[in-house]
């Protein structure tokens, strides 16, 4: 069931918990707004999409919020809190006692995230819901991401929300929710974020990145399938080389050049953390386009969902047994041409 997942943005200023705007998602908006203003939350929200597109930021949006006003219509109706009030303050600063946020714990031994999230982290829930509320009356869990719970974890999980506490929110952030236990899903009402279109997100871009070359800016826009989070995070260092490399492996699926598929192991070999990115970026490339086809009607999409699904477990048992990258190029280029001789091309 885990999956390592990429944070929404890069770790800087523009961490989800400090940033104030929510870009292009008015509708999952309005349904919250909707919900905590009338005083009749969910217990638990499921907030889905793909990473990059405010999953991380609506879900502080709706933190901030409860812990300033309540379940209350006293606050503003876009579910803004001005950053001078102390909720505000102490969501920045990651210090307010009423939220909680889950991710994969640091393995000691490499300083790095575990591949999973794991059930002890889950099992801190209890002690937190234990304590006195915070300011407000409100205790708030951020999962970031419930994606990656492992079996353990997401049971314990679902105990949770079969008998949740009073005055208490999970807001559980998935990338891939239909691998999420049906059991969890019916317990949460879900939001649905949607990628951005491209000419906002170029938009954006111009407004958040103005050093960029308009066809640099081009180039963002086209790799990062309306992921605002992708986009800020390949326009620096070598993200963005890789996210090509990603395209053209789809591209060339039919026909794999097994030479430029050695060199591309090599290259991704002196790269801290090179086969991470490609996998990632490979998967939610295929991802893209599997939902383009799908909104245009295409058949046999079965096939390359599938095949998205075993790229992921490759690429995650690489990085988990720490396997030579170049099998798992290889491997990649295998399974991509496969699925285009059944299926044709995505």
């Amino acid at each position: 069931m885990a999956r390592k997942s990429r944070p929404e943005v890069p770790e800087a200023d523009s961490h989800p918990r400090k940033t104030t705007r929510l870009i292009g998602q008015d509708r999952p908006l309005q349904i919250v707004s909707r919900a905590l203003r009338t005083g009749r939350p969910p217990q638990a929200w499921l907030i889905c999409g793909p990473p990059g597109v405010g999953k991380a930021t609506l879900a502080y949006r709706i933190a901030r919020y409860l812990l300033a006003y309540g379940a209350s219509d006293r606050g503003s109706e876009d579910l803004s809190v001005p950053p001078n009030d102390p909720a505000a303050i102490q969501v920045a600063a990651g210090s307010h006692p009423g939220l909680m946020v889950l991710t994969r714990a640091i393995n000691p031994d490499t300083g790095k995230p575990m591949t999973v999230l794991s059930v002890g982290e889950v099992r801190r829930l209890n002690a937190f819901f234990g304590m006195t509320s915070g300011a407000g009356g409100w205790r708030v869990v951020i999962v970031d991401t419930a994606d990656d719970m492992n079996d353990a974890a997401a049971n314990a999980l679902l105990k949770l929300l079969e008998e949740p506490p009073p005055r208490a929110m999970l807001i559980l952030l998935s990338n891939t929710p239909g691998r999420l236990l049906p059991t969890i899903r019916s317990r949460c009402q879900r939001l649905n974020l949607r990628p951005l279109p491209d000419e906002a997100l170029a938009a954006e871009l111009a407004a958040s990145a103005p050093e960029l070359e308009s066809a640099k800016r081009a180039s963002l826009v086209r790799l990062a399938g309306g992921s605002l989070g992708a986009a800020l995070q390949l326009k620096d260092g070598e993200g963005l080389a890789v996210a090509q490399d990603a395209a053209r492996l789809i591209d060339a699926a039919a026909q794999p050049d097994v030479p430029a598929l050695l060199s591309l192991a090599e290259k991704l070999g002196r790269m801290t953390d090179g086969l991470d990115m490609l996998g990632d970026f490979l998967t939610e490339t295929l991802s893209a386009r599997i939902r383009a086809r799908a909104a245009n009607g295409q058949a046999h999409l079965e096939r390359w969902v599938e095949a998205h699904e075993t790229l992921r477990r490759m690429f995650a048992r690489t990085t988990a047994l720490h396997l030579d990258p170049k099998q798992t190029v290889l491997g990649a280029a295998r399974t991509l041409r496969t699925t285009t001789a059944r299926a044709g091309t995505v």
